[in-house]
């Protein structure tokens, strides 16, 4: 099958991307959105109850008791919610020599062998961290009352997020996408 050959079955006649490819396309989307609503949320969360916090301590002498268990649920999810925005964006930390030094077709299979590896890792770090979520459902924070395994969840979510995310790269990169840009200067964040 020629380059034209898989454009084809990338593209329709009016130019459009396949309906696969946008589905992938928006899946990923999805997750970026939600990483987002998680991240700033507890953010927001954890930035108005600590000024909180601050403010009621030096005006009144004492402070939100539970203020100071609220970072055990909530700087989990917000880091979550961060490697999920990163993921969906293609931005984590990667090398990118090789690929860039490579051909098209070569730099694809690498990317698709890259994201195969983050599909296992995510896969065995979420069996393995099966007992660590069940032992933490007999946790409880003391002054919130909340059970810890809230907090733990958030390693679901993220290594979940995280490897959905590269096993819809396999399939948008086996179904013609490309592997990420070429020039090095545009993909840089610096």
């Amino acid at each position: 099958m020629g380059q034209g050959d898989r454009e084809a079955l990338r593209r329709d006649a009016r130019g459009a991307r396949s309906p696969f490819l946008r589905l992938a396309d928006g899946a990923v989307g999805l997750l970026d959105w939600s990483g987002r609503l998680i991240a700033v949320s507890s953010l927001a969360v954890l930035f108005v109850t600590l000024l909180l916090n601050v403010v009621l301590r030096y005006a009144f002498g004492s402070g939100i008791a539970w203020a100071y268990e609220i970072h055990a649920l909530l700087l989990p999810w917000m880091v979550a919610g961060g490697v999920v925005i990163a993921a969906a964006r293609g931005r984590n930390i990667t090398v990118t020599l090789l690929p860039d030094m490579a051909g098209a077709v070569t730099a694809k299979l690498l990317a698709v062998t890259a994201q195969i590896a983050v599909v296992a890792i995510c896969v065995g770090v979420l069996q393995s961290s099966q007992p660590i979520l069940r032992a933490s459902q007999f946790q409880t924070l003391s002054t919130l009352g909340i059970k810890q395994v809230w907090g733990y969840a958030s390693l679901v979510y993220a290594f979940g997020g995280m490897g959905l995310i590269a096993a819809l790269t396999v399939l948008r990169l086996i179904g013609g996408a490309d592997a990420g840009p070429r020039d090095p200067a545009s993909a840089s964040l610096s």
